[in-house]
C-alpha cells in the first residue's frame, strides 16, 4: 500500500475508518430527528445547546465500539448507550402518541440514517461500489449497527428492500416548530472549538446538499442553483483531495476514537468491568 494515497476503501472495515465519514454527522442528525418519535424524544430529553461535542463525540465513540471494539468494549458502550436512553420516554402533546428510546423502530430508523449517510458519503467520493460489495457492506454494516435492542433481522433483508423501507421513510419524515429549533442548535452550535469555526458555514453547506429535497426544504434550509453549484464543486475537490491523502491521515480520528474508548474501559473498576463483561 505504501503511503496509502489513492487508496480506495471497499471492505467495511476500511470505509467506516475514513475521516471523511464524519462530514455525514449532521446530516444523519437532521435525519434522525426528522422522525417525530426521535424528535419528540430528542425535545423533551436532550440538551443539544449545551453538550452538542459531547454527544457527538458519544456518537462516534458508539460506532468505534461497534466496529472495531472486543466484546468487552462493545459490552460497555451498550450500557453506557442504556443508561442514556433509559428516562428517554413519554407521550407527544400534539399527537398523543408515546416515543420510547428502546422501540425497535425507532432504532432502526437511526441506524439506517448512519449506514445510508456513510454510503452515500463514499460514493459520492470514492465513487460506487460493485454490486457484490455494496451488497456486502450492507450485510456488514447492517449486522454491525445491530447491537443494542435492535437485531439484525429487523433490518430490511436486502439493499433493494433498505431503498424501499428507506424512500418510504423519507415521505413521513416531518419537523415541526420545536425539532426546528433544536436543528438550528446542531446546524449553528456554540461553545465549539475555535479550530473548527471557520468550516462550520462549508459543513452547513454539505449538510444542506446531502439532505433529500423535501427533507431540506422541511428544515427550511435555503437552497438555489448557485448553492448547488457551491455543493458539487465541494463534492468535487473532496474526491480529487480528500483520496490523495495518505490512509494513515485518513484513520487518525477513527484510531483517537478508539483509544479513547480503551481508556475509557481500562479505567472502569473491576466490579463495572465485570458488570460490563455480562452485558
Amino acid at each position: 500500500m505504501g503511503n496509502g494515497r489513492g487508496f480506495r476503501p471497499v471492505a467495511v472495515e476500511d470505509i467506516a475508518a475514513e475521516a471523511l465519514t464524519l462530514a455525514g454527522g449532521p446530516r444523519a442528525l437532521l435525519l434522525q430527528i426528522a422522525h417525530p418519535g426521535v424528535g419528540r424524544g430528542v425535545v423533551d430529553h436532550s440538551d443539544f445547546a449545551s453538550r452538542l461535542m459531547d454527544r457527538f463525540e458519544g456518537t462516534v465513540l458508539y460506532l468505534t465500539a461497534t466496529m472495531y471494539g472486543t466484546p468487552e468494549e462493545q459490552a460497555a458502550m451498550r450500557r453506557l448507550v442504556n443508561r442514556a436512553h433509559a428516562p428517554v420516554r413519554g407521550v407527544d402533546p400534539a399527537s398523543g402518541t408515546t416515543y420510547n428510546a428502546f422501540d425497535p423502530e425507532l432504532q432502526l430508523w437511526v441506524a439506517a440514517t448512519l449506514y445510508q449517510t456513510m454510503m452515500d458519503l463514499h460514493g459520492r467520493v470514492f465513487g460506487p461500489l460493485s454490486p457484490p460489495q455494496a451488497g456486502l457492506a450492507y450485510r456488514e454494516l447492517s449486522r454491525a449497527l445491530s447491537n443494542l435492542q435492535l437485531s439484525h433481522e429487523q433490518w430490511p433483508a436486502d439493499r433493494a428492500a433498505f431503498d424501499r423501507y428507506w424512500e418510504g421513510m423519507v415521505g413521513s419524515l416531518r419537523v415541526d416548530a420545536d425539532v426546528l429549533a433544536v436543528s438550528r442548535q446542531i446546524l449553528y452550535p456554540s461553545g465549539v472549538s475555535w479550530w473548527m469555526r471557520p468550516g462550520l458555514p462549508l459543513l452547513r453547506l454539505v449538510t444542506a446538499g446531502l439532505l433529500p429535497p423535501a427533507v431540506r426544504a422541511q428544515f427550511r434550509l435555503e437552497w438555489d442553483a448557485a448553492r448547488q453549484r457551491r455543493f458539487d464543486r465541494a463534492m468535487r475537490w473532496t474526491a480529487r483531495i480528500y483520496t490523495r491523502l495518505p490512509v494513515r491521515l485518513r484513520r487518525l480520528l477513527r484510531d483517537r476514537y478508539l483509544a479513547k474508548l480503551r481508556r475509557l474501559v481500562s479505567s472502569a473498576p473491576a466490579t463495572t468491568k465485570a458488570r460490563l463483561a455480562d452485558g
